[in-house]
């Protein structure tokens, strides 16, 4: 039996841990209908904070200030976080000094790496550098190794930052996104059609992709 092909666009922002989970959630429920379906992820670019200053902030200082939240609301949902990601084989490596950091850039490099079918693999980097080894993800030598750490070309990487090649390119897609009502992250879209918000269970997932499947080929 021909697998059905399945686009998947995820818009996202690589300091979101929602959007790692849900990633990762909807992955293992790929996984489970590898058999029938051939999927093409695609990353759209969201910020979270993009008036956010290139040194950045304290996390907790940030989270406080955004949303009120207090020291043991931080110290409860990073425990929480860390669990969900250890469920989904993904390591949350919280800290009293991480810090939040500008991800435009970050989101003009994944822009760039469509063009080698590689922005998966480098959102992956992506997250793990800003949440396992809590790297400077606005950084353009933090990301240009992000870059060479998949076997893209390092050099390019910088260079590509360095010029802002992707910013008019990477605005525009924000804005198209904002003009459609997103308003936050993550949000996975399927084949243009449905769309489930937020970093649902694989059970919510798997029953998108059934219900894809069901359409396409009905009783």
């Amino acid at each position: 039996m021909a697998k059905l092909p399945l686009q998947i666009e995820i818009v996202s922002d690589i300091v979101c841990p929602w959007c790692v989970i849900g990633y990762l959630r909807l992955r293992r429920a790929l996984q489970n209908y590898a058999d029938r379906l051939l999927p093409e992820i695609h990353w759209l670019p969201f910020e979270l904070n993009p008036q956010m200053p290139t040194e950045g902030e304290n996390l907790r200082e940030h989270l406080a200030n955004k949303y009120g939240t207090t020291p043991q609301q931080s110290i409860e949902a990073r425990q929480r976080l860390t669990d969900l990601g250890a469920d989904v084989g993904f390591t949350f490596n919280y800290s009293d000094d991480m810090r939040m950091y500008n991800t435009f850039n970050a989101h003009q490099l994944l822009q760039w790496s469509k063009a080698y079918d590689r922005e998966t693999e480098l959102s992956q980097r992506l997250f793990n550098d800003f949440f396992r080894e809590r790297k400077n993800v606005g950084n353009i030598e933090v990301l240009a190794d992000a870059a060479a750490a998949i076997g893209l070309d390092g050099q390019e990487a910088r260079e590509v930052l360095k010029n802002q090649t992707y910013a008019g390119a990477v605005r525009e897609l924000e804005k198209l996104i904002t003009s459609q009502g997103v308003s936050g992250v993550p949000l996975f879209i399927f084949n243009r059609e449905y769309a489930i918000s937020g970093a649902q269970e694989v059970s919510t997932f798997e029953q998108q992709l059934q219900q894809l499947l069901d359409e396409t080929n009905p009783e």
